[in-house]
């Protein structure tokens, strides 16, 4: 949904970033060189603004995102804004665009900084210039679904990340390869597809748009985080809210029979929060998981979305209030 304002700043090669600004929201002008298009030389980022009931904004953990950032950026050869001018940045932005934050319990408002090699380049090689590009809007649930259970199938044919690649950082370019088993999954009535590991096909990745963990009796698990998985700020702070529970976390490889066994099984993303999987389906085999009020993944859900709306006191620091 198209909103008021967006944010743009830019940087030219070997120096570091200007200061920004605001403009109305549409479309930008790039050359037909420009490294993004050619080269895929691109990253973006996605955090939330909640609107509490006083009418202020919170914003969940920005710097985690701006550090993510800069990680993906030196991957790529890009120069990046420091933590202290993206966290600004998606503090002007949002207040820029406040009158699109939904009402408190009714949604939030998604945000989308982008980082992409703006120069001409024809010729593989580092973009001249970059720019840094915040845009916004107001969103819901992320699946069709709603709050209901998701239904997965593993994929085995399709990877999304080798050793040594990119599946680390959240780089443009990790996404499109993804839309075909997308597609096909959904065609199918699935909600997502898990991803398994290139090299054997044994062992759990990641869901196409966000992480997994599964739980069996008082440990949860999740794939570590070893260069081809994306490190999900909601996938941090759900490892951390789940150690305060009690629960033993365990960082590792899972395999793809531990999954089948496991009492439950959740999904964490930005987009998504936290979210049950009801059922997954592997080899045409299907498997389904406890669901409902009662389970860990919705004791999990509930502190973090208190958290994040300003419902219970922030003793972690995590929350950025903007007046």
């Amino acid at each position: 949904m198209p909103t008021d304002y967006m944010y743009t700043m830019k940087c030219s090669k070997g120096e570091g970033f200007q200061q920004g600004q605001l403009s109305r929201y549409g479309n930008i002008e790039l050359s037909p060189a420009a490294g993004v298009l050619n080269y895929g030389q691109g990253l973006f980022e996605g955090t939330k603004a909640y609107r509490k009931e006083d009418g202020r904004l919170l914003l969940f953990r920005p710097d985690q995102n701006a550090i993510r950032m800069q990680i993906g950026a030196e991957r790529l050869c890009m120069p990046s804004p420091s933590v202290d001018q993206f966290v600004e940045a998606v503090k002007q932005t949002a207040l820029a665009n406040k009158r699109w934050v939904p009402p408190p319990g009714k949604g939030s408002l998604y945000m989308r900084p982008l980082l992409m090699g703006s120069g001409q380049i024809l010729g593989l090689g580092a973009a001249t210039e970059y720019t840094f590009l915040i845009y916004v809007s107001p969103v819901g649930n992320y699946f069709k679904e709603g709050c209901a259970p998701l239904n997965l199938y593993v994929e085995d044919e399709f990877d999304r990340a080798s050793r040594g690649g990119t599946g680390g950082i959240k780089s443009i370019t990790n996404y499109a390869p993804g839309l075909k088993p997308l597609s096909r999954a959904k065609n199918r009535g699935f909600s997502d597809v898990l991803y398994l590991d290139s090299a054997n096909k044994t062992n759990l990745e990641e869901v196409s748009s966000c992480n997994i963990f599964l739980l069996k009796g008082n440990v949860i698990s999740s794939p570590a985080t070893n260069g081809t998985i994306l490190e999900g700020v909601t996938r941090k702070s759900i490892i951390e809210i789940a150690g305060d529970h009690g629960y033993q976390v365990e960082e590792r490889v899972v395999t793809v029979e531990e999954l089948m066994d496991a009492d439950e099984v959740f999904c964490t993303g930005t987009a998504v929060g936290v979210a049950s999987v009801g059922g997954i389906t592997y080899h045409d085999k299907r498997v389904e998981y406890e669901t409902g009020s009662h389970t860990v993944s919705q004791q999990l859900h509930s502190t973090l979305e208190a958290i994040k709306k300003g419902l219970t006191e922030d003793k972690k620091g995590w929350i950025v209030e903007i007046d």
